[in-house]
């Protein structure tokens, strides 16, 4: 194991630059300086983060330097009440949005699944630049125009809720059924 780290010290160290990313078991920074001990990795939030070489050897680690593309997976809900016809029609709204981005490879668009309270659906596609700041910009793009388009086509996004039914109203007649919306807490 000493030696398969040597030796990425000696291939890459001429070459080393702060631009190399690392995820070190849940810490996220740019190698700062390899050193015959230790390794120093400047942490996004700023500080720097020490390991012993021999603990490195031990993690996982995930290289973003050697990534080619980044794979994007997101979902979203729309509400029960939504038409089975604008149901059917999302998978198609949603791909002409990603394919409309510039360096993308769109993979897929399903309706994933029945949730507590919502219609899910699920997006996969690739970045073909593995830069974060360009896949957030894309991501960013993405959400901006299915915002949009829902809004024109009056689809509302789901909310978690809970219906309460009781069991008669005050004459004892009808059931009534009153949804709300749970409040989200903010901090």
């Amino acid at each position: 194991m000493v030696f398969s780290f040597i030796c990425l010290y000696d291939a890459h160290s001429r070459n080393l630059s702060l631009a190399i990313s690392l995820f070190v078991d849940e810490y996220l920074g740019n190698i700062e300086h390899i050193g015959i001990k230790t390794t120093r990795i400047r942490s996004l939030s700023g500080e720097q983060l020490v390991f012993s070489n021999g603990e490195l050897l031990k993690s996982r680690i995930r290289n973003f330097k050697r990534m080619a593309e980044r794979r994007v997976q997101f979902s979203f809900g729309v509400v029960y009440d939504t038409s089975l016809e604008n149901l059917q029609w999302i998978g198609g709204w949603v791909r002409g949005i990603v394919e409309t981005q510039p360096n993308v490879r769109f993979d897929r668009v399903h309706f994933k699944e029945f949730g507590t309270s919502a219609l899910i659906f699920e997006v996969v596609y690739c970045v073909l630049n593995p830069d974060y700041n360009a896949y957030m910009d894309i991501q960013q793009a993405v959400n901006f125009r299915i915002l949009s388009t829902f809004r024109e086509m009056d689809i509302e996004f789901a909310f978690p809720t809970m219906t309460i039914v009781h069991d008669h109203d005050r004459d004892g007649k009808e059931p009534v059924v009153h949804r709300q919306r749970e409040q989200r807490q903010r901090s």
